[in-house]
């Protein structure tokens, strides 16, 4: 099926009409995962696929088998062309309020629009107080989040960087935050949705003996960090130039250095 927009999607690996889709306008209990394509092949699979696994498992209690999820990708990516974006969502076909459990009842949606590389930046974030519902699982129905964005918006930032209770930042509306020290790597410590793209670039930076650390990152500390950059499925770095009220170095060297470990993870097919 194409949208308005362009836009193609599939239900459990066929075409999805528009009866399949008018329930799902009006439910909020799901989760997915999004993903940059290119030439057919996807950075950090195992992560997706573990990550749709374990949203399933926090949601509804049980999972669906991993070769029917690719084969729904594999379906999604077939006839498309081979660079593209892709959001996979798992729902239940029985709706919400029911406490039933069995692969069987849930279904995955399919999305692919054109790729994308993210904004340039660098982005002024807004210091909103905010903590997330379950947030270590990217779920469905967050409207809180697209509320803070354009809260954000009309005060003349591009997004919004939330801090939590105990005056904690962790994460922005879509995006994972780092920071850094002109030495390592800080990854804020604190209840957030570990991303796709933030676990490759751990992983690579590993590889390649860069140091890293998580510490908790103050909103009255952000003046020690020498740059910052948010990253999710567009991208692994865009540098940050305040956040609230500070202004933060802008620090190309680790917007190169995080897009220099990311490209080092090798794609794989569906």
């Amino acid at each position: 099926m194409t949208d308005v927009f362009g836009s193609h999607a599939w239900i459990d690996g066929r075409p999805a009409t528009a009866s399949d889709l008018a329930p799902l306008a009006f439910a909020g209990f799901a989760h997915f995962t999004a993903m940059q394509v290119r030439d057919r092949r996807v950075r950090g699979l195992d992560l997706h696929l573990e990550r749709l696994r374990d949203g399933s498992q926090a949601l509804f209690g049980c999972t669906i088998p991993e070769e029917r999820i690719r084969d729904a990708l594999r379906t999604a990516i077939a006839g498309a062309p081979g660079d593209l974006s892709l959001t996979a969502t798992v729902f239940s076909r029985n709706g919400e309020f029911r406490l039933d459990c069995a692969a069987e009842i849930f279904s995955i949606l399919v999305r692919t629009f054109p790729p994308s590389d993210g904004p340039a930046g660098p982005l002024k974030l807004a210091l909103t107080p905010h903590e997330r519902w379950r947030p270590e699982v990217k779920h469905v129905g967050e409207s809180a989040k697209t509320h803070l964005l354009r809260e954000a918006a009309r005060m003349g930032f591009d997004d919004a960087a939330f801090v939590d209770r105990q005056g904690s930042i962790g994460e922005a509306t879509i995006w994972n935050l780092a920071f850094w020290d002109g030495v390592s790597v800080t990854w804020p410590k604190a209840n957030i949705l570990a991303g796709v793209t933030m676990g490759i670039v751990r992983r690579r930076l590993t590889a390649l003996g860069v140091p890293q650390r998580e510490a908790v990152v103050a909103a009255d500390g952000l003046h020690e960090f020498a740059g910052a950059v948010a990253m999710n499925s567009w991208t692994p770095a865009i540098a940050i130039s305040s956040i609230g009220t500070v202004t933060l170095p802008r620090s190309d060297e680790l917007t190169a250095l995080l897009h220099r470990a990311y490209r080092t993870e090798p794609a794989l097919d569906l």
